[in-house]
């Protein structure tokens, strides 16, 4: 069972990121506990495009990718396509992000955020490029631990300390035209994207080549489930604290994530106390390093895949992987340092770009794992099923709301 524990562990620290430290405590800050409900409901909907990608590689032996491939090349290559944007501009993101957190770890004057980011782009390639996914495994289950623990501590303390705003304020209803940009796209990267999904399958080879055991499918679900029940916990934590630290305090919570995070840091301090900020500020630099930690594997890993399946030189894949994060690393880094004022915008697109073709990944991930080449026993079974095709049109319903949105706005 140890030597299968890792793939999901790691898709747990690509999804706490963004989607907890900001979007989770937004929603907990803004709506109070309103959004409890869509946090549930939401990662139960998704689940079982995330399932399908470790249960795949479980069943055949082969990633998902590989799966796309024999179900035809034109869905790996959109694969190809869709990931080929993110991973510049996420990686530039969640890096940038990181920087600004660590700031609020006693570096605030010491270094801007934009060389900050460069270290932490550079630090977290060197990491997977001279430490294999050995290292990689053995950082990203160190810092999910160290978040887990900081951010528990956290959220006990402001519980002990009570609620810090009015408790007569009455919360904004999330339910009107004016939230329904947050709401959708706080459904969107929750707990991610669903191309995502893709990456524990890819981790599970190279956890196998590193341990030379082959994941049982009863080892790899419970791999999946640990990380992904994790994801689903540390987003109501993150929701309770920032009910418990800014709901109804009236307080100018900043335009962009870094600020909210700067001053969601600020308040907690505030409330607590001095002594408590390293707990949070540290829940929320671990989250977001793990997150940029693991998108500049997964991202790289997943375009190498289909570079070498694509080539038909599947040999070429540790070269390939080498090349593709080298040119990630190198052109985040040219965001960082002359595109930061255009990165919200950037990482907009990106965003809607992933949003809206969630059905399209969600519905090729269920026809892999329906496919004949797929064992019938590791075929979902009717509830998995009704749960698929609930989860596609919530997707779909949710990706037409947000168009909607778009267009109702300008």
């Amino acid at each position: 069972m140890l030597k299968a524990l890792g793939p999901g562990i790691l898709m747990a620290g690509a999804a706490i990121g963004g989607s907890h430290i900001v979007a989770s405590t937004q929603a907990g800050a803004f709506f109070g506990w309103q959004l409890l409900i869509v946090i549930i409901l939401v990662n139960l909907f998704k689940y079982p495009f995330f399932l399908y990608g470790e249960r795949y590689t479980a069943a055949t032996g082969e990633t998902i990718l590989h799966g796309y491939h024999r179900l035809g090349r034109g869905y790996l290559y959109a694969f190809f396509a869709l990931n080929l944007a993110n991973a510049v501009l996420n990686c530039a993101g969640t890096a940038f992000l990181a920087a600004s957190l660590a700031l609020n770890l006693g570096l605030e004057g010491v270094l801007g955020e934009k060389p900050l980011a460069v270290i932490i782009s550079c630090i977290c390639a060197s990491i997977i490029i001279l430490g294999r996914y050995r290292l990689l495994d053995k950082t990203a289950k160190l810092v999910i631990f160290c978040l887990a623990v900081s951010t528990v501590t956290a959220v006990l303390a402001a519980a002990l300390q009570g609620p810090a705003g009015d408790p007569n304020y009455e919360s904004p209803s999330p339910w009107t035209l004016a939230s329904i940009g947050f709401l959708i796209q706080f459904m969107g990267w929750m707990p991610a994207p669903i191309d995502v999904g893709a990456w524990p399958s890819l981790w599970m080879q190279s956890r196998e080549k590193e341990t030379g055991h082959r994941a049982t499918m009863r080892e790899a679900m419970i791999d999946f489930h640990l990380g992904y029940i994790t994801t689903v916990v540390l987003a109501v934590v993150f929701l309770t604290l920032g009910v418990l630290v800014m709901h109804g305090t009236g307080a100018d919570f900043g335009e962009t994530g870094a600020q909210f995070a700067h001053t969601f840091i600020s308040m907690y301090a505030n409330t607590i106390g001095d002594w408590a900020t390293p707990i949070v500020a540290i829940a929320a630099f671990t989250a977001m390093f793990s997150t940029a930690l693991t998108c500049v594997d997964a991202w790289p890993r997943s375009l190498a895949t289909c570079t070498a399946l694509a080539l038909g030189k599947e040999k070429l894949f540790t070269s390939l992987h080498i090349i593709w994060i080298l040119l990630t690393v190198v052109t985040g880094i040219v965001i960082i340092t002359w595109f930061t004022a255009s990165m919200g915008q950037l990482l907009f697109i990106a965003m809607v770009v992933s949003f809206a073709t969630s059905p399209v990944f969600a519905y090729i991930n269920y026809r892999t794992i329906q496919a004949e080449w797929v064992p019938l026993q590791y075929r979902p079974g009717p509830l998995l099923r009704c749960l698929s095709w609930t989860g596609m049109a919530f997707l779909s319903i949710s990706t037409v709301a947000f168009f909607y949105w778009l267009i109702a706005i300008r």
